[in-house]
């Protein structure tokens, strides 16, 4: 009886270890057979990242790594297909014609399959040559000759051609970008030059001189071009209306010159004097910028050649 018991209970423990390493087995089987794979995912800066993986498409692979796409970023291969081991997830930009026919989708527009192609419709480039008008400008002589003319043409004006090359975009037979490639001078424009004279009229002993609103060239000095600005964004590309040497730009004193006049100096400029105290980039050699009040001043002034000296 003793001995039956006893093979009795070396059957259960026999039966136990075998169960036991049939539960190990479909462990380490459970373990063999998880597909663990090695992607490597280039994001859209270059940056470049490994990845081990037992997800099965791209979008469960970004998303186990925490990445999420922006609105105009797409994956290559798409997100939806299946990621094998080995394969590259690459971010890149969508296309113009894929961001619209997302926001065309993500508005809920009934898009037909004709308005979709249209969207979809190739970009074409192509070089375009045109001539363009180069406008002359008008410029005033000053002239210390009495008479009864104040207001001479010297010279008439004539506008000038330009060749301009441009690189044209095109969609649906549309221009959806123009950019200048190079300009190339045919001929260049002729100023029209207009001499003014004082009005002098005598009558008795009394005279009466009226002047246009321009001012009057001094003896000796330098002929310059003299040109005004002011204290907009447009004339000097800020709106502060400090100088170049610190001081506050005032109307009928301040003038940006080049430096072969040091801060301060005195010029004679038409019968008026004013102060050097500021630059320009475009302000070299003979050409002196007035500072006037207001933009429309700038603009009335002109370009006007008058002469200059210097005020000792």
């Amino acid at each position: 009886m003793k001995k039956e018991e006893n093979a009795s209970i070396s059957i259960m423990k026999i039966i136990c270890v075998t169960i036991i390493l049939i539960l190990i087995s479909g462990i380490g089987v459970m373990a063999v057979n998880t597909d663990l794979k090695d992607v490597k995912i280039v994001l859209q800066n270059g940056y470049e990242m490994t990845a081990l993986t037992s997800k099965a498409t791209v979008s469960e692979v970004l998303e186990e790594n925490n990445i999420v796409l922006e609105d105009n970023q797409k994956t290559i291969p798409d997100l939806n297909e299946e990621i094998s081991s080995g394969q590259s997830i690459k971010i890149t930009d969508k296309s113009y014609n894929e961001v619209q026919i997302a926001k065309i989708s993500e508005e809920g527009a009934k898009t037909s399959l004709d308005e979709l192609l249209e969207n979809y419709a190739p970009i074409t480039e192509k070089i375009v040559v045109e001539q363009v008008t180069i406008p002359y400008e008008t410029v005033t002589k000053n002239s210390e000759t009495s008479g009864d003319t104040t207001n001479k043409v010297l010279q008439e004006g004539k506008d000038g051609l330009k060749e301009v090359t441009y690189k044209v975009k095109y969609q649906n037979d549309v221009e959806i970008e123009k950019t200048v490639i190079s300009e190339k001078v045919i001929t260049e424009p002729v100023d029209k030059i207009v001499q003014v004279q004082k009005k002098v009229t005598s009558r008795g002993s009394t005279t009466t001189r009226t002047s246009l609103p321009t001012a009057t060239a001094s003896t000796g000095g330098t002929t310059y071009k003299i040109t005004a600005y002011c204290p907009c964004a447009k004339c000097c590309g800020k709106t502060s209306g400090i100088t170049a040497s610190g001081t506050k730009a005032t109307a009928g004193r301040t003038v940006a010159a080049s430096s072969q006049f040091a801060f301060g100096t005195k010029l004679n400029i038409g019968g008026h004097t004013y102060t050097v105290e500021d630059r320009g980039g475009a302000v070299n050699g003979n050409k002196i910028d007035i500072f006037v009040n207001t933009h429309a001043e700038a603009l009335a002034w002109g370009v006007r050649y008058l002469t200059v000296s210097v005020v000792q």
